[in-house]
């Protein structure tokens, strides 16, 4: 079998404050292959969202690590961090995170910039249309529905074809039909580029259209035979 695309290694995270240090997550161990589809499921509080950021470089681990693509990204210092998730990594959170005062294709053709892409408005552009935002692209994210604002988020983050996409509650906001929509269009496009996908969800149909489920339960990552079970 080929190296994994992820690689958790007896990960644990402990905060501190006046009151004693919480453990957050508990030695956490599990590997990712590329082009899988995986959900981290758990209660409100189990620690997924903590998990994810460490999975993305942005918080840190008391201990263990983590393996992206071959390389342990607490190994590296901030600014060599930020240019690998640069690299490998496209986020689609809740809140969409889209920039005000920047266009749609201005929001897309960001990431692209940030590499110094030439090319960058003519993939912006492409993408925009994969999402079918082809007639929107000189709307500001205030003109545009939340489902809309999703699209650009997941063009935003497809645009650079990353190894990997991570998605916090990416329908967290949205209604039903709108949330399936984006979710359709999520898959497609994993497929289609080959980017695993890692996604945060409390919605079990979503997590159950994901080849795998990593079950969270107080910090702790459940068997995987028990992560269908009711929480």
């Amino acid at each position: 079998m080929s190296e994994p695309i992820i690689a958790v290694e007896q990960v644990t995270k402990r905060v501190s404050d006046a009151t004693g240090t919480l453990t957050i997550l508990h030695d956490i161990s599990f590997v990712l292959q590329a082009r899988e589809s995986v959900a981290i499921v758990g209660a409100s509080g189990s620690g997924k969202s903590t998990l994810l950021a460490l999975l993305a470089g942005l918080d840190t681990p008391s201990e263990g690590r983590v393996m992206l693509d071959g390389q342990d990204l607490f190994a590296l210092d901030e600014d060599a961090r930020a240019a690998l998730r640069a690299q490998k990594l496209g986020f689609v959170f809740q809140s969409f995170q889209l920039l005000a005062n920047r266009t749609a294709l201005e929001n897309v053709m960001l990431p692209l910039e940030l590499a110094g892409r030439r090319d960058a408005r003519s993939q912006a552009q492409e993408m925009l249309q994969r999402v079918g935002l082809g007639e929107r692209l000189a709307h500001y994210p205030r003109l545009m529905s939340g489902g809309e604002q999703q699209r650009v988020a997941l063009a935003r983050a497809f645009v650079v074809q990353p190894k990997v996409l991570l998605a916090d509650e990416p329908t967290g906001s949205l209604d039903h039909a709108t949330g399936e929509r984006v979710m359709q269009l999520m898959f497609d496009l994993n497929r289609e580029l080959g980017t695993t996908l890692v996604m945060v969800t409390h919605d079990r149909a979503i997590a159950a259209r994901c080849a795998r489920q990593l079950r969270i339960e107080a910090g702790r990552l459940m068997p995987e035979t028990l992560a269908d079970l009711p929480a």
